[in-house]
């Protein structure tokens, strides 16, 4: 069972609260959390990309820090941890992300790997007359599709000359070309979004649901499955869940209540506004999720809450859902969440007992 860590690109981490910890990104904070990870065997670190924030009192998310440049520095610090940066599509052409691609996988002798973002949260885009119309939310995998299929071209033959609906590359040149096949992942909770997974990518990240409810996302894993079926590829769920862990169930609980006291409703409202403007919203998407919640402080994702053996059974229970191959966590205070992930709860856990044995050997 792979173990990952979802990095604090953008400030407050996931937490969108005021009684939450208030930190800046930087490079050194990331630095710190991903050295912590790879020295307690996780197996992956990916970054986000998220170019606007939703303001409020804590100004959640209007500061942070750009994926592809921080994992590329991130990879000359560590040796063994895989990376993962995020590329939003309508930002970036495809055979840049391809050539920093071939690039960070030299830095980092073959860890790397990328994210496909297609796209929801209009305001990252506008802002920056970027954005194709509203059309895009009913087209956004088809546009990641041609996204995608460039990528393979330059990275597995050096060149691509396809012609789409998007792109239109004349003999473009790739070399040197990566050492390795490149992973990519996507993290679409839609059947659209998991199609494309099942077709393109290597990996779908799905969100946990619930508090201290581990199972209740189980049908979710499971639709990858199916959709992984159809194409006859071997794709699995990485499901994402916040840990929020103390040396008592009463004690972690107590923070997790006092987080929730302490919404900024304010970035919430902006959070929630630009879920709705999602045109093309299926039930199952990430944007219909966070609206389904009246407070959704973490964006609604599963959340883990107690003392290191309750996380640790809870997070066994996850790993046992059919069809999940790992598990990326975010912390309330990540420095502090990584320390007592790795030396307390980790080894508690049964999905982890093989890895923890490797380290050791």
């Amino acid at each position: 069972m792979d173990i990952g860590v979802f990095i604090p690109i953008n400030n407050n981490g996931w937490l969108i609260s005021e009684n939450a910890p208030q930190y800046m990104p930087s490079f050194e904070l990331n630095r710190q959390v991903v050295q912590k990870a790879e020295g307690y065997g996780m197996d992956f670190a990916l970054s986000m990309i998220k170019l606007h924030g939703f303001g409020g009192k804590t100004e959640f998310w209007d500061h942070g820090l750009e994926s592809f440049t921080l994992m590329a520095g991130l990879a000359a610090v560590t040796s063994r941890i895989k990376l993962f940066a995020s590329t939003a599509v309508l930002t970036i052409p495809p055979a840049i992300v391809a050539r920093m691609t071939a690039t960070i996988d030299n830095i980092s002798g073959g860890r790397f790997g990328v994210n496909i973002v297609s796209g929801w949260h209009k305001v990252e885009y506008t802002q920056m007359g970027l954005w194709p119309g509203d059309e895009h939310f009913g087209k956004r995998y088809d546009y990641s599709t041609e996204y995608v299929q460039i990528l393979r071209d330059l990275w597995e033959t050096g060149e691509s000359d396809r012609k789409g609906t998007y792109f239109q590359m004349d003999k473009c040149k790739l070399s040197p070309r990566p050492s390795k096949p490149i992973e990519i992942v996507s993290a679409g909770q839609s059947d659209r979004g998991m199609e494309f997974g099942a077709t393109y990518c290597n990996y779908n990240f799905c969100l946990g649901e619930g508090v201290n409810e581990p199972t209740k996302a189980a049908s979710v894993p499971a639709r990858v499955l199916e959709h992984a079926k159809k194409t006859g590829r071997d794709v699995g769920a990485y499901m994402l869940y916040m840990v929020i862990c103390d040396e008592t169930d009463e004690a972690a609980l107590a923070k997790w209540d006092s987080y929730q006291k302490g919404a900024d409703r304010a970035a919430l409202a902006h959070l929630l506004g630009h879920a709705a403007a999602d045109v093309n919203t299926e039930a199952t998407s990430m944007a219909a999720s966070i609206q389904r919640s009246p407070s959704p402080i973490n964006f609604n994702m599963g959340t883990i809450v107690g003392s290191p053996a309750t996380c640790a059974r809870m997070l066994d229970e996850v790993a046992a859902m059919p069809g999940v191959k790992g598990i990326m966590l975010c912390f309330d205070d990540f420095l502090e969440g990584i320390e007592m992930f790795g030396t307390r709860i980790q080894p508690l856990m049964q999905c982890r007992q093989d890895r923890l044995q490797l380290a050791a050997e």
